[in-house]
């Protein structure tokens, strides 16, 4: 219980003072592009590769990971269908897909598993998979969708390797293969710009708030409810099944899964639709809508299943 509300009161006060700049305009008209492009382009690559330098990737073959993978694929799954079918597009529909089972693994789901879990590691499985597969795929098809059949296939082939976010990933994945240490003196200031991370993202989306409908009231009304369902409640209940009716897991593991599944959307998929300039009011209200509603579904798992 404390970990769960400990974890969300950063995270609000962070929000909340980014709102506090946007109502007064310390930042300037630009500020939140600003922000949003220093997360993108700078501070979050030098994160996941810091993070990913270090990662112990002997946890990509645990059966935590296929659960989270399957139930990660089920309710994006489950977006892209109806997304398909009532037209809402490529870019929309892959921002809502990530919405629907992106979960916010790091600056939430750390501080999650440290109170609630225990150990802050059992995030790792989550964030490796959405980092190494999940990222790379949806930024490409967003980079793919906004070209469309402009310029050579070769080119279009190439797109993964000219975004920061997944060529970061990538790089920091090989340095973790290969054993080899990143001398300090190159860390460091990584490390230093790899802070400004989450601060940049939470505040950004703060600073988005400003001005805005209420959640839910817009024309992506039926795409925010669905992808805050299925994130929501779809997810930890396909975790749930997967886990106990496939794996056959119980007790800590079972909770560990569920748990992780039951964690709101990342603050980071509103920079990637800012980025791309796509469904950026479905980005901001799936978030809020999902971080809100997960507070009594992270309370009810954990006094079910611990």
């Amino acid at each position: 219980m404390q970990g769960v509300l400990t974890g969300f009161a950063v995270i609000a006060v962070v929000i909340a003072v980014g709102y506090v700049i946007g109502r007064r305009g310390h930042l300037g008209e630009h500020g939140r592009e600003v922000l949003t492009k220093l997360a993108f382009h700078v501070a979050s690559p030098a994160l996941l590769f810091t993070t990913l330098a270090k990662a112990d990737l002997s946890v990509i073959f645990s059966s935590r990971l296929l659960v989270t993978a399957m139930s990660t694929a089920a309710a994006a799954g489950v977006f892209v269908a109806v997304g398909a079918v009532r037209g809402w597009g490529v870019g929309r529909t892959t921002i809502g897909a990530l919405c629907s089972s992106y979960v916010n693994s790091g600056n939430l789901g750390i501080p999650i598993a440290v109170y609630v879990l225990g150990d802050a590691s059992l995030v790792a499985p989550v964030l490796l998979f959405q980092i190494i597969a999940v990222t790379p795929i949806a930024l490409t098809i967003l980079d793919l969708s906004g070209q469309g059949e402009k310029g050579p296939l070769w080119m279009r082939l190439l797109t993964p390797l000219r975004n920061p976010i997944a060529v970061c990933s990538l790089a920091g994945v090989a340095v973790a293969a290969a054993g080899v240490r990143v001398p300090d003196p190159v860390m460091d200031p990584l490390t230093l710009i790899a802070n400004m991370s989450v601060p940049a993202v939470l505040l950004a989306f703060g600073i988005s708030l400003c001005g805005s409908t209420m959640p839910g009231r817009g024309a992506d009304k039926g795409p925010v409810f669905l992808s805050v369902a299925l994130k929501a409640v779809g997810q930890p209940v396909a975790a749930w099944a997967l886990a106990t009716g496939v794996f056959g897991l119980h007790g800590h593991q079972l909770l560990d899964v569920v748990v992780t599944s039951a964690l709101p959307a990342a603050q980071n998929l509103y920079t990637y639709a800012s980025r791309y300039r796509v469904a950026e009011g479905l980005a901001r209200d799936s978030i809020l809508l999902s971080t809100i509603l997960s507070v009594p579904v992270l309370v009810v798992v954990a006094a079910l299943l611990g």
